[in-house]
């Protein structure tokens, strides 16, 4: 029976509109985001390893496209995120941040991507960032 749901799914998908297939890319890319909390579990800046900055704080993106800084069971801080399917990228900012939550600011590329993580990489300067999210 889950043959067919897929088939249908399938057929559902190849026969949409290419706006029809940007929603629906967009509605996958929110459902992953916003279900469950995410945690930092590789930063590195240059050649410098921060991940254990990170160590403290949690995630939750939420569908009206702002994201609670968790730290320590606490709201440190919502900023706000925005992700693009097509240039798979996902951008985030959070206002007037300090160490270590400045640093998720600014758009990056998404190298690789499941439900449960990311992967993603941000130059600033001369300097690739690279930064591993994954869903608690």
């Amino acid at each position: 029976m889950k043959k067919v749901y897929a088939l249908v799914l399938l057929i559902a998908i190849v026969g949409c509109s290419k706006e029809k297939k940007q929603q629906i890319a967009e509605n996958l890319v929110l459902k992953a985001m916003t279900d469950g909390q995410w945690k930092v579990t590789g930063f590195v800046k240059g050649s410098s390893n921060i991940t254990s900055s990170f160590s403290s704080y949690k995630f939750q993106f939420k569908s009206n496209l702002t994201v609670d800084a968790i730290n320590n069971s606490v709201v440190e801080k919502t900023g706000s995120w925005n992700a693009d399917p097509n240039a798979q990228s996902i951008t985030s900012n959070f206002v007037n941040a300090t160490d270590p939550l400045i640093y998720l600011n600014g758009t990056w590329h998404i190298n690789q991507t499941t439900w449960t993580s990311v992967n993603a990489t941000q130059t600033v300067g001369s300097e690739v960032w690279t930064l591993q999210m994954d869903k608690l």
